[in-house]
């Protein structure tokens, strides 16, 4: 029976398997984090408020990259590059969704917009990431190779959300609020797309890695493209809904290190979001 702990296990358990998904997880993190620097330095200076949290969650992003690159090292393992297809945040920007590289690139402010569009889309991409590692750390956080690491960044996800819920409902209480509907569906509906894709293309790779058979690789698609039906027929609500958050203030004072989740590592070159 195929299941979701069986599968990371298996992934786990193999270098060239386990090579790829922390390369992927590495890369996506880290570019995460440079998006979120340079939204922060563009903030415009009627919510400059927002720009210490802005900050810590490119901060964090950039140690979520760090532990997934820490893990390849503890395993004396080099990171590969990505599949242009498993790269979802390049491809969620091709969808429109979120603020484009090319704006971000530029020394101009942003507008009030841009930061409604900004937490907007996070607040979708953060739901996906906390339900991830919720499964990770149901089945993995006690596991002596990546539990910890899960953990931590776990935690983070869920501040991440909580914040994305808190700002938002503070931004609709200041008249945003049709802005943020709109904005949310739309990212909601692109999200759920973009992730079938990338998740058949990752399962594709995985396949070929872990020699997987082909009923079983035809089993897993058949479930990602139930998965996709479910939340295209109404489980993307879930991505969109609002609600004031258990953790206030989930990203006030500085982001948490990760040097001692790292520690010594096996010697190993450096890679080359």
């Amino acid at each position: 029976m195929l299941s979701a702990r069986g599968l990371f296990q298996e992934i786990i358990d193999s270098d060239d398997a386990f090579q790829l998904f922390c390369s992927i997880a590495a890369s996506g993190e880290a570019q995460g984090g440079w998006e979120n620097a340079r939204i922060a330095a563009l903030v415009p200076e009627s919510m400059r408020a927002l720009a210490p949290k802005i900050t810590r969650h490119g901060a964090d992003e950039d140690k979520h990259g760090r532990l997934f690159s820490a893990l390849l090292k503890k395993r004396g393992l080099e990171p590969v590059e990505v599949p242009p297809e498993t790269d979802y945040t390049r491809l969620l920007e091709q969808q429109g969704i979120g603020l484009t590289h090319d704006k971000l690139r530029r020394d101009e402010p942003l507008t009030e917009r841009d930061i409604v569009v900004y937490l907007s889309h996070s607040r979708v991409t953060e739901q996906r990431a906390a339900d991830q590692m919720d499964m990770l750390v149901k089945y993995f956080g006690d596991h002596p190779e990546v539990g910890r690491a899960i953990r931590m960044i776990g935690s983070d996800e869920d501040n991440h959300l909580a914040y994305c819920h808190e700002e938002l409902l503070r931004l609709a209480a200041e008249g945003h609020g049709r802005t943020i509907q709109q904005v949310l569906r739309e990212s909601a509906l692109a999200e759920i797309r973009v992730y079938r894709e990338v998740s058949l293309a990752v399962m594709g790779h995985m396949g070929r890695l872990l020699h997987w058979p082909n009923a079983k690789s035809a089993a897993l698609t058949a479930g990602i493209h139930g998965m996709y039906a479910y939340e295209r027929f109404g489980g993307w609500h879930r991505m969109v809904d609002l609600k004031m958050p258990e953790r206030r203030g989930a990203l006030d004072g500085p982001a948490t290190a990760a040097s001692a989740f790292q520690g010594p590592a096996a010697p190993t070159a450096s890679r080359g979001a």
